[in-house]
C-alpha cells in the first residue's frame, strides 16, 4: 500500500504530529463547509435564519456524529489488521463495513425524516424560524448515504496511516462547497436549503476523490468474495463501531437538551450561541485530528503487540494536546469579537448583544479548553486499544452534567449555567477516562 503509514516504526511524537497535522488542516476544511454555511447565511439571510440553522446544529450531529463513530470504529478492527499485516482478513473487515454502512444508511434516512418535524416541535424551536430549519435538517437527512460513503473511505485510509488523501479530498471539497454557496443562497436565492445541498454535493465530492485514490494508490481492496455476509464479522464490527456512533450520539442528545433550554431564551441568545458554537468547533478540528491520529497509532501498535510504544505515543499526544489547546485559546481571546462580527448583521443594538452572549462563551471556553484536548486524546487511547463501551459511558456522564447545568444551574447564574456545562463535562469525563485507561492498560498488559 503505497500511501499507507507504519506507524508501529518510528518516533511517536514526529508520528502523530505528521498525521495529525494534514487531518487537522483537512479537518479544518470540513468545519468550513457548515462555517461557511453559518457565515452566508447569517450575512444574506438574516438572524432569524442563522439561528435556524443553530436550532439544527445538534439534530445534524446526533445522525452525522452517529455516522462518523461508527466508521471510525470499524477503522479500529482495520488498524489492527494492518499493524499484524493480515491482508486478507483486512479485506474482509472493509468489505463487511461497506455493507453495514449501506444498510445503516438507508435506515438512518428514513428515521431522520420521520422525525425530524416532531423533534424540532419538542424542542420548543420558535415560530419563526422553525419552517427553515425543517427544511435544512431534512435536506442533510437525505444525504446520509453520502456521507456514510465519505466517512468510511477516509476512515479506511486513516486506518492504514494515510491522512494526505483525506486532507486533499476535503479540502477541495470546501472549496466547492464555498462556490456552491454563493450560487445557491447568494445568486439563485434558495435560502438555507441551498446552503444544505451545497454541503451534500461538496461531501459526494470527497466520497468520489477517495474512491478514486484507492483505486490508483495501491491500496488492499476487498474481491467480491469478501463482500459474503458472515454474521460473526459483522457482529465484531458493529461491537466497536456502535459504542463509538451511540457515544456521538449521547453527546448529541446533551446538546439537543441544552439547545431546548437554549431556545427558550430568545433569538437573540441562540443567534449569539451558535456564532461563538461555529468558531469553537472550528478550533476544536485539532483535538479531533489528535484523536484519529491517536486512535490509528495505537490500534497498529496493539495489533503489532507494543504496549510501550503505546505508552510513549499516548505521552506525546498529551504534550501535543495541551500546547495547542493553549494556542486555539489564544485565538478566541484575542480574535474572538472580530470573527464573531462576521457571521451576524442587523441593527447595531440587535448585534452588540448577540456579540456579548457569544464573546461570554468564548471567554469561559478558552480558560479550559486543554480539559477538552486531554479528553480527546484519552478517549482515542482507549478506543485504539479495542474498547468502545467505556468512552460510551463517559457520554452518558457527560451527558448528564450538560444536561443538569443547562437546566439547573441556569436557575442560580442565568444563562452563563449553559457555558459552564461544557466545561463541567469536560472535566467529569476526563477524570472518568483516565481511571478508564489505567484499567485497559493494565488489562492488556498483564493478560
Amino acid at each position: 500500500m503505497k500511501s499507507a503509514k507504519d506507524m508501529t516504526e518510528g518516533s511517536p511524537f514526529a508520528l502523530l504530529f505528521g498525521f495529525a497535522f494534514s487531518l487537522m488542516v483537512g479537518n479544518v476544511f470540513q468545519q468550513l463547509y457548515t462555517f461557511v454555511d453559518t457565515m452566508i447565511v447569517g450575512k444574506y439571510l438574516g438572524v432569524t435564519a442563522l439561528a435556524a440553522l443553530g436550532a439544527t446544529e445538534w439534530l445534524g450531529f446526533v445522525m452525522f456524529g452517529c455516522v462518523q463513530g461508527i466508521t471510525q470504529g470499524f477503522s479500529i478492527s482495520m488498524a489492527k489488521r494492518f499493524g499484524s499485516r493480515d491482508e486478507e482478513e483486512l479485506k474482509k473487515d472493509m468489505g463487511g463495513s461497506i455493507f453495514l454502512c449501506l444498510i445503516l444508511s438507508i435506515l438512518f434516512t428514513a428515521v431522520g425524516e420521520v422525525l425530524c418535524k416532531p423533534i424540532l416541535a419538542l424542542l420548543h424551536t420558535p415560530q419563526d424560524m422553525i419552517g427553515m430549519a425543517q427544511v435544512y435538517l431534512r435536506t442533510l437527512y437525505g444525504g446520509v448515504c453520502i456521507s456514510f460513503g465519505y466517512n468510511s473511505l477516509a476512515a479506511f485510509l486513516r486506518a492504514a496511516g494515510d491522512s494526505r488523501t483525506p486532507l486533499i479530498a476535503v479540502s477541495l471539497a470546501a472549496v466547492c462547497n464555498i462556490v456552491l454557496d454563493f450560487i445557491f443562497v447568494v445568486i439563485l436565492h434558495l435560502g438555507v436549503f441551498g446552503a444544505a445541498f451545497a454541503t451534500l454535493l461538496s461531501q459526494l465530492f470527497s466520497a468520489v476523490y477517495c474512491l478514486w485514490a484507492i483505486k490508483r494508490g495501491g491500496f488492499v481492496r476487498p474481491g467480491w468474495a469478501d463482500f459474503a455476509i458472515q454474521p460473526e464479522r459483522l457482529g465484531q464490527l458493529l461491537a466497536l463501531g456502535i459504542p463509538m456512533g451511540l457515544q456521538n450520539v449521547i453527546t448529541g442528545m446533551g446538546g439537543v437538551a441544552v439547545q431546548s433550554v437554549i431556545n427558550g431564551f430568545g433569538t437573540i441568545f441562540v443567534a449569539g450561541f451558535t456564532a461563538a458554537n461555529k468558531l469553537y468547533g472550528l478550533l476544536e478540528t485539532a483535538a479531533v485530528s489528535y484523536s484519529y491520529a491517536v486512535v490509528s497509532y495505537t490500534g497498529q501498535n496493539v495489533g503489532a503487540g507494543d504496549y510501550e510504544r503505546v505508552k510513549k505515543g499516548f505521552g506525546a499526544a498529551c504534550v501535543l494536546g495541551v500546547a495547542t489547546s493553549v494556542a486555539m485559546s489564544f485565538v478566541m481571546l484575542t480574535f474572538g469579537e472580530p470573527i464573531l462580527r462576521c457571521f451576524l448583521s442587523g441593527e447595531e443594538k440587535v448585534l452588540a448583544q448577540t456579540l456579548e452572549v457569544g464573546c461570554a462563551f468564548l471567554e469561559i471556553l478558552a480558560a479550559f479548553f486543554w480539559l477538552l484536548y486531554l479528553l480527546y486524546i484519552i478517549r482515542a487511547c482507549v478506543q485504539g486499544m479495542g474498547n468502545t463501551l467505556l468512552p460510551m459511558w463517559s457520554s452518558f456522564l457527560q451527558l448528564a452534567m450538560r444536561v443538569g447545568c443547562a437546566f439547573f444551574l441556569t436557575k442560580k447564574i442565568g444563562q452563563a449555567g449553559v457555558f459552564w456545562g461544557e466545561v463541567c463535562a469536560w472535566f467529569l469525563a476526563d477524570v472518568f477516562l483516565c481511571l478508564c485507561l489505567l484499567w485497559v492498560y493494565r488489562r492488556e498488559t498483564m493478560g
